[in-house]
């Protein structure tokens, strides 16, 4: 199998060296030649044009992976339509609008290619501990095409699945994004409480190593919250600027298409958008710890 991955930020670089260590052969391609020549030293092609790309498929089938932000996606593709040959295959692995896939797969079926939508998740931690990864496309056998390189990704522990239509993989990982925005929010509220409520200096280090003892919130967001906090119990140098991405936002607005009433989610992202607002504490400033831990985001705005 042969596959080009097109953006090699934190997710895509990750992509291309696991998929390099099952020798599945990968063209990496980026805009900054300095992460392209970082995937050649573990086995990637190097391809610093896009024709570049084209022409390391030697007149095989395209298989085509975008790690790209949503906003510059459409952009990217429509420079991809003038070089693809008919029948390629299009991976939009991004947090991208399900709505937006939509209008994206028919534009490129219009273009006599296929698309297939993944939403993936595992942040800077899917390369050892397989990814999770949720597909959708018109095509079937356009998804089954793809399927060796999610399985290789999915490795050791991770997962993946077919849901449906174009548009489903993205929407099914955007009510991922959006329960993670309220699971992260309950569990910085409760540590807050610890921290600010009538017992002073409980260790909440010890008090998330408690938890994560089979109790009924043991999770690996647990887990995050008491690493984080065995390293810096104050919390020191994060300033509780909490970014908020998209994907809750948009699961309101496809809930409220729908009549579906969701509190706690609508809840969690007025705190992020209030914190963007300088209205900050304990508890925000652990959601930006959280982020930093399971994605690598920045703790502050401004880092």
């Amino acid at each position: 199998m042969k596959i080009a991955i097109h953006g090699l930020g934190r997710m895509g670089m990750q992509i291309a060296n696991k998929l390099c260590d099952a020798n599945i052969e990968v063209i990496a391609h980026n805009r900054s030649v300095e992460k392209i020549d970082e995937a050649v030293t573990f086995g990637a092609i190097k391809a610093d044009t896009k024709e570049a790309v084209i022409a390391a498929f030697n007149n095989e089938r395209i298989i085509l992976w975008l790690m790209l932000p949503a906003n510059v996606v459409d952009e990217q593709v429509d420079e991809w339509f003038k070089l693809l040959p008919k029948n390629s295959i299009l991976i939009d692995g991004g947090n991208s609008d399900f709505r937006l896939t939509k209008k994206l797969s028919q534009r490129v079926e219009e273009q006599g290619h296929y698309l297939v939508d993944v939403g993936v998740s595992g942040g800077v931690w899917g390369y050892d501990n397989g990814f999770s990864m949720m597909a959708g496309a018109n095509n079937k056998e356009a998804f089954d095409q793809v399927e060796p390189a999610l399985k290789c990704l999915a490795q050791p522990e991770g997962g993946y699945a077919y849901f449906g239509p174009s548009g489903s993989g993205h929407f099914v990982k955007m009510v991922h994004n959006a329960i993670e925005y309220g699971m992260m929010e309950s569990l910085a509220e409760g540590y807050r409480m610890l921290k600010e409520g009538p017992y002073k200096n409980i260790n909440l280090g010890d008090a998330g190593e408690v938890w994560q003892h089979h109790s009924v919130i043991t999770s690996w967001l647990n887990q995050l919250c008491r690493d984080a906090l065995k390293e810096n119990p104050e919390l020191n140098g994060i300033n509780g600027y909490v970014a908020e991405n998209g994907e809750a936002r948009w699961t309101l607005e496809a809930a409220a298409d729908q009549g579906i009433k969701m509190p706690s989610i609508k809840a969690a992202l007025d705190v992020r958008i209030a914190s963007q607002a300088g209205e900050t504490n304990f508890a925000t400033k652990l959601l930006s710890a959280m982020r930093n831990k399971f994605g690598g985001h920045a703790f502050n705005k401004d880092d």
